[in-house]
């Protein structure tokens, strides 16, 4: 017989808006190492740090709050939330060539499987999946 339970491992780490981005990366890089990524799915690897950036930095910037990160891997997928305490949900923005923001929702949604976010008691939540993909080698 199958095992069915969903074995999943998981980190979390808060970021205070002191800590910066950087931080946020070089955590997460630690903890996706540990899933050997770094070699069989390079480019998934770059894509969730990315998102992790663009995710800590709106936390950081636009809720004036300190990013509760977590990191999930369900066998399946790599679930990158980030938590803030403001309510305001976060909606692409139209830019135009020449400004130099409001493109971090286009890019997380042209860089992870899926992503949404919910709203929580206290301020909501952004999630984006990622399934890596093994590269030839």
């Amino acid at each position: 017989m199958a095992d069915s339970s969903l074995r999943a491992v998981g980190w979390a780490r808060s970021l205070p808006i002191s800590s910066g981005v950087k931080a946020a990366r070089d955590w997460t890089r630690s903890h996706v190492e540990d899933l050997e990524w770094s070699r069989s799915a390079p480019e998934t690897v770059d894509a969730v740090l990315l998102t992790v950036s663009e995710l800590v930095t709106n936390t950081h910037v636009h809720a004036r709050s300190t990013a509760q990160l977590v990191l999930a891997w369900d066998g399946e997928c790599l679930h990158v939330t980030v938590h803030d305490n403001s309510p305001r949900m976060p909606r692409p923005r139209e830019s135009d060539e020449e400004s130099t923001g409001g493109r971090g929702l286009l890019l997380i949604d042209a860089l992870a499987d899926t992503w949404h976010a919910h709203e929580c008691p206290r301020g909501k939540d952004v999630t984006a999946c990622f399934r890596p993909e093994k590269t030839d080698g």
